[in-house]
């Protein structure tokens, strides 16, 4: 990813001193001229074109705030409830993500959501544990950790 990065720019800025035109439209197209030959040649460089992997990364963000969001406004209806009825519970998290990165930023997106916390990784690193101020099923807690941020985590490490 990072070869076809430098690439493009090489080339954009080639473009800027064969053009003798150094403002920022003459950047962009040739940003763009080189975004096309790196497209042409990405099957011989190593990585998949990395356009894909920024999309994924742009995707985990976006699906992250989502979930921020909503894990706000749920901790917002436990705090403006007049009688406390939440049932905090610890739970079992079983990944299926192989590498460290991929379960550090799994579990460092569960801690930044307001509710949960990550209080450990087992050592075989296919157990993540949780703390979660509002918990209703180990099912359901974990359906929806899986459908949403370990799915997107897993894109984005994808090769």
């Amino acid at each position: 990813m990072a070869v076809q990065i430098v690439i493009n720019l090489l080339v954009s800025i080639i473009w800027l001193l064969i053009s003798d035109s150094y403002t920022l439209n003459n950047f962009v197209l040739g940003y763009l001229f080189g975004l096309i030959l790196v497209y042409l040649l990405h099957r011989v460089m190593p990585g998949k074109f990395y356009l894909v992997r920024i999309y994924r990364m742009i995707k985990l963000v976006f699906i992250f705030l989502l979930e921020l969001i909503k894990a706000n406004l749920d901790v917002l209806k436990i705090i403006l409830k007049p009688h406390i009825s939440n049932k905090p519970g610890f739970f079992v998290y079983h990944t299926d993500l192989k590498t460290d990165w991929q379960i550090v930023l799994l579990s460092n997106l569960i801690t930044l959501t307001p509710g949960t916390v990550v209080l450990g990784i087992s050592d075989d690193r296919t157990k993540i544990y949780i703390h979660a101020i509002d918990f209703s099923t180990t099912e359901e807690e974990t359906e929806g950790i899986k459908s949403s941020l370990e799915k997107v985590v897993r894109e984005v490490g994808e090769q």
